[in-house]
């Protein structure tokens, strides 16, 4: 899982739990995805956007981790036909970090289909396949591997036994795409780190931060077997993050690299990987391909192999889960709105 039903938190309702988030070049210009309410969580309760929710992407240009622009989505009640309508606001400086702050309304549109917006931007909402794939057997070994600072162990297991735990399953997809010329404006800088959030009215009148989406595979590593930490994670800010639980993720890297033995010094490279992880951002060059893989991270494609790459990261060994992007029933496609079909 990347994100997949993480945290008790997000477990309460799957309608605000992000299972993945996206960021690569489109057709037009810099796209935005982050995907909720997967199937896996069951067919018999309320699926799609939570009409008391809000779902955000966080754009931060100057590396503190600190949010300038924030696009911000807010869904109604569903129409007789069934659509859902939602509104779309822009907020930039300030504003952008200000859970009370309106910004700047940028369009309409409902679910299902696609919303034309100012300067070439466009938007769309609805259900579609799920995009990401993952292997559970390797998935909860390495989940304990970490946790314990053990070795992998995947008992009689072979990559030949492989399957795609997600194979067919749906999620609600949330697609933003804006030109780069006004990213790169209202950013102040191509390059830049993003990040989606999911939050909840309160009765209070509040909003309370329900589920936060960076690096994949964050959560599958650290907090399978400890699951307030789970929720800590996705209840915090990203700037916030090497302080809190910087040390922790290199003392948990440190020990499984330690029983395997590769690398000299286990502490070095914990305290290496950490740093790398956290603050969790996903950091992109505005306007280039992306490609989140060994060599590099640069945004995340919908067929980019984030569990590889990651799972060999955080043991320095080369951990490969048997199955490929070939493994999704449905493929995602060149234009927009790029998900895959349901």
């Amino acid at each position: 899982m990347s994100h997949h039903l993480d945290s008790p938190i997000a477990r309460q309702d799957p309608r605000l739990d992000i299972t993945d988030f996206y960021l690569f070049r489109g057709e037009r210009g810099t796209v935005f995805v982050l995907n909720v309410s997967h199937s896996l969580a069951g067919e018999d309760i309320p699926r799609g956007f939570h009409p008391e929710g809000r779902y955000e992407f966080k754009v931060d240009a100057n590396g503190d981790a600190v949010e300038e622009v924030t696009y911000r989505f807010t869904f109604g009640e569903p129409r007789q036909d069934g659509a859902r309508p939602y509104r779309l606001h822009r907020l930039t400086g300030v504003q952008a970090e200000d859970p009370y702050a309106n910004g700047t309304v940028l369009g309409e549109g409902v679910t299902g289909a696609t919303t034309v917006l100012e300067r070439g931007a466009r938007a769309w909402a609805g259900k579609a396949g799920d995009p990401f794939w993952i292997e559970p057997d390797v998935l909860h070994a390495i989940g304990k591997a970490v946790k314990e600072g053990t070795r992998m162990d995947l008992g009689e297991w072979t990559p030949s036994q492989a399957v795609n735990l997600f194979a067919g399953h749906t999620v609600y997809s949330l697609v933003l795409e804006v030109s780069d010329s006004e990213l790169v404006e209202a950013a102040g800088s191509r390059s830049i780190g993003a990040w989606a959030l999911s939050s909840l009215a309160t009765d209070a009148g509040g909003w309370r931060q329900i589920n936060r989406a960076g690096l994949p595979m964050i959560h599958p590593l650290f907090t399978q077997l400890d699951e307030h930490l789970g929720d800590h994670l996705n209840t915090g800010r990203p700037a916030d993050d090497p302080a809190i639980f910087g040390a922790l993720a290199a003392e948990m890297v440190a020990g499984t690299v330690r029983a395997y033995g590769t690398a000299e010094d286990p502490e070095a490279y914990g305290r290496t990987v950490a740093a790398k992880i956290f603050p969790n951002v996903l950091p992109y060059t505005v306007g280039t391909p992306a490609v989140y893989g060994f060599a590099e991270w640069n945004g995340r494609s919908l067929t980019d192999n984030a569990p590889d790459v990651m799972f060999s990261l955080a043991i320095n060994t080369p951990v490969a889960l048997g199955i490929t992007k070939d493994s999704i029933t449905s493929k995602p496609s060149d234009a927009f709105p790029y998900v895959p079909t349901a």
